[in-house]
């Protein structure tokens, strides 16, 4: 065990903590559930920027996506990059709209907004299942990408390192809800972005510099400098379906909308969008690349996912290994409290009142039920990622695509399609989530394309279809009040 890499890091898990415990006595007076969940919608511009991008960038960029780039190359690092658009397509084709009229129906959680505008208990149902099937596996992917971290840079045996890291975060998690989750993604998206440049520079040093680390990749195989990428795994079907999957398709993802509803004022989105972009660019860019170049330090890596905590005990000293593991380790906490909340949030908000309606007012209960089923699930998931996958960034890859698959249309349309109804919108779930889990598992790419292409297609047909054989919804979402 290392000990010089691991004190800074419990200085970073302590300062965390912290501010768990500043935002519980932060809490404000009113609706719990709008207070624990949506933290009294309160977001100044730099923490909507800084909280939309650490809950976007999480295991699979820090960990997953630089072990792409370093077992694929160059070529991985541009793919990267269409991921630019993210932040400023969420919050532009979400934004004010959505925002607007959570706040007139109170909607705390997506399926609220969802019920409010279709009308169907039946769709909330299947809409909540659907999340929380698909955060088990997102959130199974961040425990995973932890523990790998602690294994690797801190030489703590993974069972161990899953433990402390699994309990750290289901703790702080329920015990200071979204007010401790943005304020904590605010310190996290700083520490991510400090992280990244100096690792990138200090990889750049290591290798002799920048055009000596090209040479050495073209020396260990020509296609890791090319565009296709080693394997030539990068076709263009495969990289418009991954711009599909890992930024358009991001609208649709449930932790990402929630951020969209709990800001203060429009000048709060426009700072968003602008911060939140040249946060997302400097981090991809910097993390990717740093993988790529990576293979020019460390040849011979036999888990890809392993190149980011290694380079950071190779090319730095110990306790800047140790201070700069907490921005992989930032990125990793940051999305799994905002999925664990929009979990908890479903179960207690949209089946748990669901069924029983009148405990809406016993606001005890409400928070001790608040809070362990946030812990619960944190716990469910730690045994989850006890035996994990070599390469973890295809197991987030499945679980955002089935995600998107079921939440895209149904929110997108019935923002913007006034005609849109709950039949239509039951249809394109449905479709959308047979055909995604179908395809991803027989791992069947037509035409080259990434199962999400075609079940966003299908799905979107099918909604149109549905659409015809349903009524209009009793209150539509779309004309102001």
């Amino acid at each position: 065990m290392q000990t010089e890499v691991l004190l800074p890091l419990i200085a970073y898990l302590l300062l965390v903590f912290g501010l768990s415990v500043y935002a519980y006595t932060r809490r404000q007076q009113g609706n719990f559930l709008t207070e624990y969940f949506l933290g009294n919608r309160s977001m100044g511009g730099f923490v909507l920027a800084m909280t939309l991008t650490a809950t976007y960038i999480s295991a699979s960029s820090f960990i997953g996506g630089p072990g792409a780039a370093y077992k694929f190359g160059l070529g991985w690092v541009l793919l990267a990059m269409i991921q630019l658009p993210a932040v400023w397509l969420s919050l532009g084709v979400l934004g004010k709209k959505f925002a607007i009229l959570a706040r007139r129906y109170n909607a705390v959680t997506l399926n609220d907004m969802l019920f409010a505008r279709y009308q169907s208990r039946l769709l909330v149902w299947l809409a909540s299942l659907s999340l929380l099937v698909a955060f088990l596996g997102a959130m199974t992917v961040q425990f995973i990408g932890g523990a790998r971290l602690l294994e690797t840079a801190a030489g703590i045996p993974y069972d161990t390192g899953l433990l402390i890291f699994g309990i750290s975060i289901a703790l702080y998690t329920a015990f200071g809800g979204f007010r401790a989750s943005v304020l904590n993604d605010a310190m996290q998206g700083l520490v991510m972005l400090l992280g990244t440049i100096l690792l990138l520079f200090a990889v750049i040093h290591a290798a002799g510099g920048l055009h000596t680390a090209i040479d050495k990749l073209q020396q260990i195989d020509p296609k890791l400098v090319s565009v296709h990428g080693g394997d030539d795994v990068l076709s263009l079907p495969f990289m418009a379906s991954f711009w599909i999957l890992v930024c358009f398709g991001v609208i649709g993802l449930p932790h990402t909308a929630v951020r969209c509803i709990s800001y203060k004022d429009s000048k709060a989105v426009h700072r968003g969008i602008v911060l939140g972009t040249i946060v997302v660019a400097v981090l991809m860019l910097g993390m990717h690349l740093a993988g790529a170049l990576g293979r020019a330090v460390l040849p011979d890596l036999k888990i890809p996912d392993q190149v980011i905590p290694t380079l950071m005990i190779t090319v730095l000293p110990p306790y800047a290994a140790g201070i700069f593991l907490a921005a992989p380790m930032a990125a990793i906490m940051s999305t799994i409290n905002a999925q664990l909340l929009q979990s908890s949030a479903t179960i207690v908000k949209d089946l748990y009142l669901g069924i029983k309606p009148d405990q809406l007012t016993n606001e005890r209960k409400l928070k001790r039920f608040s809070s362990w089923a946030t812990f619960v699930l944190g716990l469910l998931v730690l045994l989850a990622a006890w035996r994990p996958p070599e390469m973890i960034i295809w197991l987030n890859l499945l679980a955002f695509g089935g995600l998107e698959a079921v939440f895209l249309w149904p929110l997108v349309l019935g923002l913007y399609w006034e005609r849109a109804n709950a039949t239509g919108a039951l249809s394109s779930m449905i479709v959308g989530a047979v055909c995604y889990t179908l395809l991803a598992s027989i791992d069947l790419h037509i035409a080259g394309l990434h199962p999400i292409v075609p079940s966003l297609s299908l799905s979107l047909l099918a909604f149109y279809i549905g659409n015809k054989f349903g009524s209009s919804a009793r209150e539509t979402a779309l004309k102001p009040s």
